[in-house]
């Protein structure tokens, strides 16, 4: 992650509705489509805030790329969409799907072989590497310029692996969410912070005194996630992100969050 208005409480952090689109709503736990869903005439994602622009709270409202390409699945499934924040090492562990928590998966969250193991997910929708964030001026192009230094990452993510991998002589401290994260590298808790490209590149852009110093070609790619042998919803999700890249939809949401159309492929 493998990538917003930070929510520090550990109360924060539990589960809260938001209704993101308006449709008819279909009685008996099944749409429109035949997709079973854990709530009937709604379709429940799981997401952990803040990860702008994937998914960040504005005005009362829960809006960003992931919620507007699932608001996208919901359309089609003629239901409305509702976002339940929730830790995201409750997602990415598949406890979520195993609790009936969620429908899907929607966090900026790549696929991995681990997470393979306790969900299905969708085809690729965005590609990810890691970045380093500092303070800007900050010399540090490499972990292993952070020798004697503190590189913070958030918890449960593929860049935490990263720095654990890599971080050798690194004093690594670990935050709950990438809102904290990004506050300590702003005030100078952390000497810089390990995170995905998207997340990062977004929050420099309003935060002119930090920087991204380095990328790391790590080859991520963000699937939406379902409950294992959730077949049909898996299967309903690719169908729209498939049209939504014919029909020109991806590229016009990809461009109202990250200001430029996406690199073709």
């Amino acid at each position: 992650m493998s990538a917003t208005a930070a929510l520090v409480a550990a109360a924060a952090l539990l589960a809260t509705g938001c209704t993101s689109t308006k449709s008819d709503k279909v009685a008996g736990g099944k749409s429109a489509a035949g997709v079973q869903l854990v709530s009937p005439g709604t379709l429940k994602t799981c997401t952990h805030l803040p990860y702008a622009p994937f998914q960040v709270k504005k005005g009362g409202e829960i809006v960003g790329f992931d919620v507007d390409l699932v608001d996208l699945v919901a359309k089609e499934l003629k239901v409305p969409q509702e976002i339940v924040n929730t830790p995201f090492e409750g997602i990415e562990t598949g406890q979520d799907f195993a609790i009936r928590k969620c429908d899907l998966a929607a966090a900026g969250m790549t696929i991995t072989p681990k997470r393979d193991k306790v969900m299905d997910f969708s085809d690729p929708y965005f590609n990810a590497t890691q970045a380093l964030v500092t303070k800007k001026g900050a010399p540090y192009k490499k972990v292993a310029d952070l020798k004697g230094k503190r590189l913070g990452y958030q918890k449960a993510t593929t860049g935490a692996e990263y720095a654990k991998k890599n971080g050798a002589g690194v004093e690594l401290v670990e935050f709950e969410d990438l809102g904290l994260l990004l506050t300590a590298v702003k005030s100078g808790q952390v000497d810089a912070g390990i995170n995905d490209n998207g997340v990062l590149f977004d929050y420099v852009k309003q935060n002119p005194d930090t920087a991204v110093t380095a990328e790391f070609d790590t080859g991520e790619h963000y699937g939406v996630g379902v409950r294992t042998g959730n077949d049909a919803l898996r299967k309903k999700i690719n169908e729209v992100l498939k049209k939504a890249r014919s029909d020109g939809s991806y590229d016009r949401i990809y461009k109202k969050w990250f200001g430029t159309a996406p690199q073709q492929g």
